[in-house]
């Protein structure tokens, strides 16, 4: 009889409230775990599915009372579906190239990570983070993690992407570009690009992370068509109404950044 030692449980924890960074005047709460062991990839395969997101060496889900702005998404990929604007957006990038690189840190990259920060989120705690915080977020990962970067012809780097391996996908857990050239709407291009590679490694999803119709920060991602949604348990298709409505409730615009 071949002995198995007894699988170690799966601890959840509780942070303490913190004001919310995605709708003003409200408190956020998460459930976080560790992703660790030799089974680390298997458990953030569940917890993704389960609408968590990684950072580090921890998955976390919003777990605020009397508040639900934040909804899992994912894109299925293939019945995605590019519309006018975003078949511009993909010409406008044409010149781009993506080049997928190990999860390594470089001088390069926090470079463009800092200008990207004090243009967008200079008032966030990212805005302040060192090289060695910045290679944590990039290097402290359990699972297979990428990078890519996006050169332009001048193998300049304008944008790149953190991005997780899925056993059902890819997800894309922090993009920062050039802040010049905000109106190219590269953040969205990022996503494209992952959708585009998902299609071609025969895996049918991308993982958005939360769609959070009040926070035009977090909005945009519901202009990747058809998207599904995590609502009690269950993946289901985020319909054109509920766009439409939030939208209307909120009275804002739809707009991009990453996260």
């Amino acid at each position: 009889m071949t002995y198995k030692p007894p699988r170690r449980p799966q601890f959840f924890y509780t942070t303490a409230p913190l004001p919310c960074p995605y709708v003003a005047g409200r408190t956020e709460r998460k459930v976080v775990t560790e992703i660790v062991g030799p089974d680390a990839d298997a458990l953030h395969d569940r917890l993704s599915r389960a609408g968590f997101r990684r950072s580090h060496n921890i998955a976390y889900a919003p777990v605020c009372p009397s508040c639900q702005a934040c909804v899992p998404i994912r894109i299925p990929v293939d019945t995605f579906q590019t519309d006018r604007t975003l078949r511009k957006i993909a010409r406008a990038n044409a010149e781009l190239e993506g080049f997928r690189v190990p999860p390594r840190a470089t001088a390069e990259q926090f470079q463009l990570f800092q200008r990207y920060q004090q243009a967008r989120h200079g008032d966030g705690d990212m805005a302040s983070m060192s090289f060695y915080d910045y290679r944590a977020m990039v290097e402290d990962t359990p699972i297979e993690t990428f990078i890519i970067e996006f050169r332009d012809r001048q193998d300049r780097l304008v944008l790149a992407c953190l991005g997780d391996k899925l056993g059902d996908g890819l997800s894309a857990v922090y993009s920062f570009f050039e802040p010049g050239m905000d109106k190219r709407s590269l953040g969205t291009f990022a996503v494209l690009w992952l959708i585009e590679r998902a299609r071609t490694a025969g895996l049918p999803f991308v993982y958005l992370g939360y769609w959070v119709p009040e926070s035009r920060k977090m909005a945009y991602k519901a202009r990747f068509k058809p998207s599904e949604i995590l609502v009690n348990g269950v993946w289901r298709p985020l319909t054109e109404q509920e766009v439409a409505g939030k939208a209307a409730a909120d009275g804002m615009l739809i707009s991009e950044t990453a996260g």
